[in-house]
């Protein structure tokens, strides 16, 4: 059985007819558990077993934008985290991480322009970019073990096994998984790989080093995020912003600086 976690999304809603499309859009999703709509507070809740992506979606459907404040366990928050993926080519996305509890952490991701078919992931050792994949080190291994399937006994605490790619170069994917702590990987990188991860089972050396699964093609230093109701962030201090026109321009620089919300924050 699925564990379900709790999303919070703020909501761009005006109106009790938001609130209503809102609700019924969720009626007859299978996976949610619970919906809370607070219109005063432009706030949405969902405890599921859906990705944030997929709630995003189903959201955004009733025309109103959204945008992830935090995620968590419904019994205490132990800890979040999110790695923005990017390549020198078209491979990028983002994986986000939720400590439900001491023994288990759901790992949950988008990633766009992959090959289609299988590709291996991994937690590797290093939050370091600067030679973009090459530089993010070995899979973590913090117990010298070899390496092997998410599943199986012998393995490394970074091995998460293969995500699938669809013919449009998509891939979605939500994990369980008993060993990962989300305290541990804070700093470290995830890398999405060329190949599909043989699992350990393949009949060369380098098999039970990272499953045969080539070179990384995208990799992204994990980050600490917002847990449920920790962020209340409605415009940047640094650069006026809003949460939401955040998607709509870069991430830095004078193009950001430049953007009508931030201008008219600046009158």
């Amino acid at each position: 059985m699925e564990t379900p976690t709790k999303v919070e999304f703020a909501v761009q809603m005006t109106c009790q007819s938001c609130v209503d499309a809102i609700k019924n859009s969720f009626k007859d999703i299978a996976g949610v558990q619970s919906l809370t709509v607070n219109l005063a507070q432009e706030q949405v809740i969902v405890e599921s077993i859906l990705t944030s992506f997929q709630i995003q979606e189903i959201l955004e459907q009733t025309g109103w934008r959204a945008v992830l404040k935090g995620q968590g366990s419904k019994l205490q928050h132990l800890g979040a985290a999110v790695s923005v993926l990017e390549a020198s080519a078209q491979v990028k996305g983002v994986v986000r991480m939720t400590q439900v509890d001491e023994r288990k952490c759901i790992i949950e991701g988008t990633l766009d322009g992959l090959r289609p078919g299988s590709h291996g992931l991994a937690i590797h050792e290093f939050g370091d970019i600067s030679d973009g994949c090459n530089s993010c080190g070995g899979n973590f291994n913090p117990f010298n073990s070899e390496h092997g399937g998410p599943s199986a006994i012998q393995r490394h605490v970074g091995d998460l096994g293969n995500i699938s790619a669809a013919e449009n170069g998509r891939a979605r994917f939500r994990i369980e998984n008993d060993q990962l702590k989300v305290w541990d990987v804070i700093g470290r990188s995830f890398v999405v790989h060329e190949r599909e991860d043989d699992l350990g089972q393949g009949e060369t050396p380098q098999s039970k080093i990272d499953g045969n699964s080539g070179p990384g093609l995208a990799c992204g230093i994990i980050a600490r995020s917002a847990g449920l109701f920790e962020n209340n962030k409605r415009i940047c201090a640094c650069d006026g912003v809003s949460l939401w026109d955040e998607r709509d321009v870069p991430l830095a620089g004078p193009d950001r600086q430049q953007h009508p919300s931030s201008a008219q924050s600046n009158l």
